[in-house]
């Protein structure tokens, strides 16, 4: 962390302090809710979790060098100093946003309901070109894991790239209360979340939320070809693949699973894009890795590199080659927009294709239709083997049926039950998606499908 001291974090979350007043003048070294992480010097939030309580652990940060600990129940003799607070929680966020507060760095606040986390990735790796970069790790894009991200900024980041992700209305508004965004990117506005949000429209006014706290001077950044962003085109810059986008490509050369190439026009120029990771989605996150790029002085040639230098993440378009199969896995999360976009990319392999396909959650009243229409998508692919599996999925499987006769539709209550009948499915030599909401734990079919048969 960058300077901040205890006394500060006490006076931002309001709360009561016991224990020697020299300590308030110390600096942090860091702040966790994991006790597993402390180390020495750390601030220790207890918060109260479905599987644990916090406060349990108390003893023994303090023996790992703790400096302080945050309790929403009041101690008895302590081992160490702490300062009580009505939610340890809200003291977090308040934490952080007054931490955000002493910063002077740009910040870039990346949401949609697809991509979040590839654009944010992409954008990283371009700024990483001139820049000491912070990036979200993992999925720490929620009201927990955004500000413990804000407090990971140390004296040495130059920028940083913050995942801003929501479900209800309001979040996003706390979110952007905290990273306080000095540059906002919209990927697109679909249908992720409708159970709580109602409608496409209610999706996009949850995003918006974003713009509530960030710089007067904030620089946006939209999705042009989306067709409910360009609500915001008066205030806002716009990427796609248009031609009456500020920043727009064309030249595309599907590379198959190897990704794709193409070129992004600018009002400075052309640059050439090399992006390594499969998918048309891809050339709309190397626009917006453009737009920031650009916005915060890189050169087209910094740009260029950083956009060949992105490296897929678990679970999110990354490509697995194996003695048996290639596999595709991206079953960190899914929707219908993000599942076709997938199996587009799947179509463009030079093997025999086949989509392991699981639930979509938080689809709400619609759900059903939804998963359906991923499966009429099929009609429009030669994907020769069309695996789905639980209970939602089976309206995949249904509408598979129909729009794609040709295809080997196979439908499981489980992976389980796939997974014992797998030998008899797939063939070596196999180009494999597999993706599903990350509830369905889909990680398991790829890592028992890549064990032992990596090849480096």
């Amino acid at each position: 962390m960058k300077d901040f001291t205890l006394g500060q974090f006490l006076d931002a979350c309001r709360g009561t302090y016991y224990g020697p007043s020299r300590l308030l003048e110390q600096k942090l070294c860091g702040v966790k809710v994991d006790s597993r992480q402390i180390q020495e010097g750390d601030l220790f939030l207890a918060t109260v979790g479905e599987r644990a309580d916090g406060h349990r652990f108390i003893p023994q940060v303090y023996e790992k060098g703790a400096l302080c600990a945050v309790s929403q129940q009041k101690l008895t003799d302590p081992a160490g100093p702490y300062i009580l607070v009505k939610d340890t929680l809200q003291a977090l966020k308040d934490g952080a946003e007054a931490y955000r507060k002493t910063l002077s760095i740009p910040v870039v606040g990346v949401t949609g309901s697809v991509g979040k986390t590839s654009t944010k990735e992409m954008i990283a790796a371009v700024l990483g070109q001139k820049y000491k970069v912070l990036k979200t790790p993992g999925n720490f894009n929620n009201e927990i894991g955004l500000p413990l991200t804000v407090f990971m900024i140390e004296p040495e980041h130059e920028a940083a790239v913050l995942e801003m992700g929501m479900n209800h209305f309001g979040e996003m508004h706390r979110l952007s209360r905290i990273a306080r965004p000095t540059h906002c990117v919209f990927t697109n506005i679909g249908v992720a979340h409708l159970e709580f949000l109602g409608s496409r429209d209610g999706i996009l006014k949850a995003k918006m939320e974003m713009l509530d706290y960030a710089s007067p001077d904030a620089r946006i950044f939209i999705n042009g070809d989306d067709d409910k962003l360009p609500a915001m085109k008066d205030r806002a810059e716009t990427f796609g693949l248009g031609a009456d986008n500020q920043i727009h490509a064309d030249g595309l050369e599907n590379l198959g699973l190897d990704g794709i190439r193409c070129r992004i026009h600018t009002p400075d120029g052309c640059l050439q894009a090399s992006i390594p990771i499969p998918g048309m989605h891809m050339v709309y996150n190397a626009m917006a890795g453009v737009c920031v790029g650009r916005s915060l002085g890189l050169t087209a040639g910094q740009i260029e590199a950083g956009i060949r230098s992105l490296a897929a993440l678990p679970g999110r378009g990354h490509l697995l080659h194996t003695r048996r199969y290639t596999l595709l896995d991206d079953c960190y999360n899914a929707n219908p927009v993000s599942m076709t976009a997938m199996l587009d990319v799947l179509d463009q392999a030079l093997t025999r294709k086949v989509a392991i396909l699981g639930d979509m959650g938080e689809l709400g009243e619609q759900s059903e239709e939804l998963h359906a229409s991923v499966g009429r998508h099929l009609k429009e692919l030669s994907i020769q083997v069309i695996v789905t599996i639980g209970t939602l999925s089976a309206a995949i499987h249904e509408a598979a049926k129909q729009a794609s006769p040709s295809s080997l539709c196979i439908h499981f209550p489980d992976k389980e039950v796939f997974l014992q009948e797998r030998s008899s499915i797939l063939q070596d030599g196999d180009s494999i998606l597999i993706k599903a909401s990350h509830y369905m734990g889909f990680e398991q079919i790829v890592s028992i499908l890549a064990e032992g048969d990596l090849e480096i």
